[in-house]
């Protein structure tokens, strides 16, 4: 369980310990508030943004604790990293070299008890330093305090640091056991090593469990969470946006109320005859094309068809089809001289107006 005191948790007080954090000058020699570096002054500010988290141990409250824990315990080996780059090894297809067992670090739990004892050890200390500085009336640490707590700062993130790189190949090894289509593997290494450095603050090693066996369900956690976030993203954007395939529309929709129009346009000439058809020509091109009552959906009938009624034969039908459509060009052409016409040629015209036909059907 993580111990967190509370001196003064009101969002106020939070806001003010956000603020550039000052140090009281040393009454005797020592630094002052101007001697810390501008580095030193923002590690301070963070420390003394929010109350320090740690895993309680009674070894803590033993007079002589700060001696037992990191003088008299035994070395602990530091792990080399300079084989894990696994976005390069996967990119490149091959498998990498394998490294020598002597690069790898693999702690006991008794090693590993050592290593926490000591990391949470030092965020003890800084709390406790937190405690006393926010109990001061003007809360604000002197410069010995400052010190203190910009030394166990450093030996903590060194810790955490040498934790997480041992379990490394931890990371990298459930990634590549759970590879998700949906997830970019660079992207769930990356989510993997976050969930390890969360793993570390977390961890109770006084329980008697491997780090290793805790770890691993906060991976797959953050690997599961990274893959219904890019599910859920997916859905919403099924697909990427690329400007190249994006298409204007205007033209075809331009072209299809042009095309609507004239077939309106045409349909009122032959209904209203302004083409001069004969009453033979007329009465080919309404059979023909099913508009001789335009509020009734009649089915064209073929030159065959049309040969029998008015008593001729298939050739002759289409020959007086043919005339008729002529006509129609014609007065159609003699419509769209209007604004149309400015911009157009003859030529244009003629196919547009081939097109047209075509389109409500006269072909």
């Amino acid at each position: 369980m993580i111990e967190r005191p509370s001196p003064s948790r009101s969002p106020l007080a939070q806001a003010g310990r956000r603020r550039r954090v000052g140090v009281k000058p040393a009454r005797s020699r020592g630094r002052s508030r101007s001697a810390l570096s501008p580095a030193e002054q923002a590690v301070l500010t963070r420390i003394l943004a929010k109350e320090q988290d740690f895993i309680p141990s009674p070894e803590f409250l033993r007079t002589d604790a700060e001696r037992r824990i990191y003088d008299t315990a035994p070395e602990i080996r530091k792990p080399d990293t300079s084989w894990y780059h696994p976005v390069m090894d996967d990119l490149s297809g091959g498998e990498r070299p394998r490294t020598n067992s002597g690069s790898q670090v693999l702690l006991t739990a008794a090693e590993e008890r050592v290593l926490f004892l000591q990391f949470n050890y030092a965020r003890f200390r800084i709390r406790r330093l937190q405690d006393e500085i926010w109990s001061a009336a003007d809360r604000t640490p002197s410069a010995g305090q400052a010190r203190e707590l910009l030394k166990w700062n450093k030996i903590a993130e060194r810790l955490r640091e040498q934790i997480a790189n041992t379990n490394l190949a931890l990371v990298l090894a459930m990634a590549k056991r759970t590879r998700m289509s949906e997830v970019d593997f660079a992207e769930m290494v990356s989510e993997g090593n976050m969930a390890l450095l969360r793993a570390v603050d977390k961890f109770d090693a006084e329980r008697g469990f491997k780090f290793s066996t805790y770890a691993c369900r906060a991976i797959l956690k953050a690997f599961s969470r990274q893959g219904m976030k890019q599910t859920k993203h997916r859905q919403r954007f099924p697909a990427e946006y690329d400007p190249n395939l994006q298409r204007s529309d205007f033209l075809e929709t331009r072209r299809a109320e042009r095309v609507r129009d004239d077939a309106d346009e045409l349909r009122r000439i032959v209904v209203e005859n302004t083409a001069d058809l004969t009453d033979i020509e007329r009465e080919v091109i309404e059979h023909r094309f099913g508009i001789q009552k335009p509020f009734e959906n009649d089915k064209p009938l073929t030159l065959e068809q049309i040969g029998k009624m008015i008593g001729v034969t298939k050739e002759r039908v289409r020959q007086i089809q043919n005339k008729a459509l002529t006509k129609l060009r014609e007065q159609m052409h003699e419509v769209r001289e209007g604004p149309r016409a400015q911009d157009e040629s003859v030529e244009s015209a003629q196919a547009d107006d081939d097109a047209h036909i075509t389109g409500f059907g006269l072909n």
